[in-house]
Order: C-alpha cells, then sequence, then structure tokens
C-alpha cells in the first residue's frame, strides 16, 4: 500500500489507474479490495488524515476508541459475516444499552425489564396489557407521525421518559414532525432480553476497526491519498480517470443545483478518566430533553478491557452546516423528492458511480454497507468472478 503522496501528484497520472476511489471509507474499501484482486489499479483519495471513514478506531490508554460513533457490526447474512472475518477476529459483544431517564436507569430494547422497572409487571401478558391501555386512552389508530407511532409501539409511559427527549435531540424536531418510520427500527420484545439486535451474528472486531480497512487496501494495485479533497479538483478529477466511485455527499457532488440535502452532525467530547469503570456499560443514552448529549460511550467496555484507565466520548447532536461531518440523512419527503433529482443526474454520469450513506443518501448499517459495495463489485466484474 503506498500511502499519503503528495496530493498535488495525484490528478495528471490518472490514465494509469482503472479506477479513483473517493473516501476510504467501508463502501470504497471494500470496492477497491475486490477491484485490486482482480487486478485493477486503484487510486483512493481520502479528505480526512486517517483511512477508515467513520468507522476508524484509535488506540488511547491501551484501549480502541471509536472516534465517530459506537459501531458494533451485527447482521443475519452469514456471508456478509464470513467476508468481513477474514479481516479480524470478533469478540462476543453483544448490544445491551441503557438508558438513563434524570437517574432512573431502564434496559433497552424495550423489553420485559424495562416493563418491570416503570410498571411492576411480570409477565409479558401484563405488560401488554399496559401498553394496550395506554394505546386505548391516546385514542392512535393510524399513526402520522413518530410520536403516535411510538405510542402505538410502546404506549405513553415509555413514549415519555425513553422516547420523545432523546429522540427530538438527535433530530432536531418535534416528534410530531418526524416521520413514523424512523422509530419502526426499534426492537420491542415481550421476553427478558437485554440483546438490543435480533441479527444472528454480532462482535466487536478485536482490536478496533481500523486494521480491517488497512486488510483491505493492503493490496499494492492500491495506492492512497489523505488530506486530498476530491471537490477541490473535482473536474480534473473525472477528466482524468476513466471511473471513479465517489461515497461523498451527493448534493456536494452536483455543486447544489437543486439545494442542499439535510443531515445531521455529531459533536463529541472525549476524555481519558483516571479511574478503571465509569459507568458499568458500553452506552448509555440520556433520554430526557434537559441533558444536551445523547449518550455516553465507554469505550473499553466493547472489547470487556481491564486497563486501569476508561476513555469515555460524550455524544452532541447538532443542526448540519457546510464544513460539518454529515452523519444521519434526514429522509423526510421533502429530502428524498430532491435527493431523487440528484440520482436523475447520477444516472446520466455512467463512469461515476455513487455510493455509500452519503452517495446514495441513506442510513446503512456497517454489513448493508459492504453488501452494497459487492453489488456494486458484481455489476462491474460479474458474479462469477465475485466468489474465490
Amino acid at each position: 500500500m503506498s500511502c499519503c503522496k503528495d496530493p498535488r501528484e495525484g490528478v495528471k497520472d490518472g490514465m494509469q489507474y482503472d479506477y479513483l476511489i473517493v473516501g476510504s471509507g467501508l463502501f470504497g474499501s471494500t470496492f477497491a479490495y475486490e477491484a485490486a484482486k482482480r487486478k485493477k489499479r486503484v487510486k483512493i483519495i481520502e479528505r480526512r488524515a486517517h483511512i477508515g471513514g467513520n468507522i476508524f478506531t484509535e488506540e488511547i490508554e491501551g484501549i480502541q476508541v471509536h472516534r465517530y460513533g459506537a459501531h458494533i457490526f451485527h447482521t443475519n447474512n452469514k456471508d456478509i459475516w464470513d467476508y468481513v472475518n477474514q479481516f479480524a477476529e470478533f469478540n462476543r459483544y453483544t448490544n445491551s444499552p441503557i438508558a438513563n431517564f434524570k437517574g432512573e436507569i431502564y434496559n433497552l430494547p424495550f423489553n420485559m425489564n424495562t416493563f418491570n422497572k416503570l410498571w411492576g409487571v411480570l409477565t409479558p401478558e401484563e405488560a401488554k396489557k399496559k401498553i394496550e391501555e395506554q394505546k386505548k386512552k391516546a385514542n392512535v389508530r393510524n399513526p402520522k407521525n413518530l410520536e403516535e407511532q411510538a405510542i402505538a409501539l410502546v404506549g405513553t409511559d415509555i413514549y415519555e421518559k425513553l422516547v420523545k427527549g432523546y429522540t427530538e435531540k438527535q433530530w432536531g424536531r418535534n416528534a410530531t414532525e418526524l416521520p413514523a418510520f424512523i422509530i419502526k427500527r426499534l426492537p420491542v420484545r415481550f421476553t427478558y432480553d437485554n440483546n438490543y439486535f435480533n441479527d444472528k451474528y454480532q462482535g466487536i472486531p478485536i482490536g478496533g476497526y481500523t486494521q480491517i480497512i488497512e486488510k483491505m487496501l493492503s493490496n499494492p494495485f492500491i495506492d492512497i491519498e489523505l488530506n486530498t479533497d476530491f471537490i477541490d479538483n473535482k473536474n480534473e478529477y473525472i477528466r482524468e480517470f476513466p471511473k471513479i466511485i465517489y461515497t461523498g455527499m451527493i448534493d456536494q457532488f452536483f455543486d447544489y443545483q437543486f439545494g442542499e440535502l439535510e443531515y445531521r452532525s455529531l459533536h463529541f467530547e472525549t476524555k481519558i478518566l483516571n479511574q478503571e469503570n465509569y459507568q458499568g456499560n458500553a452506552v448509555v443514552n440520556y433520554t430526557d430533553a434537559e441533558t444536551p448529549f445523547t449518550r455516553i460511550i465507554e469505550h473499553k467496555h466493547f472489547e470487556f478491557g481491564t486497563q486501569a484507565k476508561t476513555v469515555i466520548t460524550k455524544e452532541y447532536p447538532k443542526i448540519w452546516e457546510r464544513g460539518d461531518e454529515p452523519y444521519y440523512p434526514v429522509n423526510d419527503k421533502i429530502n428524498n423528492e430532491k435527493y431523487r433529482k440528484y440520482q436523475e443526474l447520477a444516472n446520466q454520469s455512467p463512469n461515476i458511480i455513487f455510493g455509500g450513506r452519503l452517495g446514495m443518501y441513506k442510513y446503512f448499517d456497517m454489513h448493508q454497507v459492504i453488501a452494497a459495495a459487492l453489488k456494486v463489485v458484481k455489476s462491474e466484474f460479474g458474479e462469477s468472478e465475485l466468489i474465490e
């Protein structure tokens, strides 16, 4: 792997490469890995000072710190699980976040432990009866927004304590202004099970995520330039390189000609603490409206760490403005319609493939990013070549 060349050298020799990949996150790196296996010459340019995109992890005090928020790999797809396991050994971490509402602690996802703490119920029948009573009292029949959808799922008590404040902080809007589909991702269980995901396969790579990207990009057919922004020399790159995989913001690529797509951004505050254990769990969500951050991550618990110190990160949602990192697309009706127009422009650019969360303006989990990248690989090189 050739890394960190002078970015000024990257444009003029573009025709010696088969692909320019913009961004070294999971989508771009998966495609680069597969292309290089097929003896295709690949150049990756990365705006940041490191590879890995948002799954980048760095070691601090012997702890793998998730710089851009918690990332837990989970999937029901055995092929994807086997695929990612070729790059790292995964531990048995199970995502079991807890919620802190003004000092009251509740288990997530919503399950019998949650219902017992909240109402004192002991059986699924009692919990269902309580939820039905609250739904009936709220008179929610055809949910039209997130608030109504949440009440239809879990009743008013859980909505008020564990959904409303957290969600409104996360998205910067009243719950009545948010689409109902957002809350459908939250599992509700009538068992005493704190495992957040229903997926069969789940874990954290021992030694962090960065190693996965490093191994993907270790092929001599891949060159990398860091601290290099595609937008600064967009026209030259398009002219010089025969094909481009673009994982940046699709609206920025097209100079915002239909207006900005809306994103939510995040601000992180990370601290090293001179204590062994700060909160006893990897992820604690703060669900009241008054606490300005949405969660605290204690990174050592992802790998069952026993280090003398600990590292925590507070996560603050914020309005995205140009220059901020765009983390979450806001897939409401207005933004989706705007994206459709950008997608039509993208379809008129056959030598440019848009991928990833920003290029496709879609929320992806990590396994979905890999699957989407492999779909592009299949399209480019043929299905028979996809399997070794």
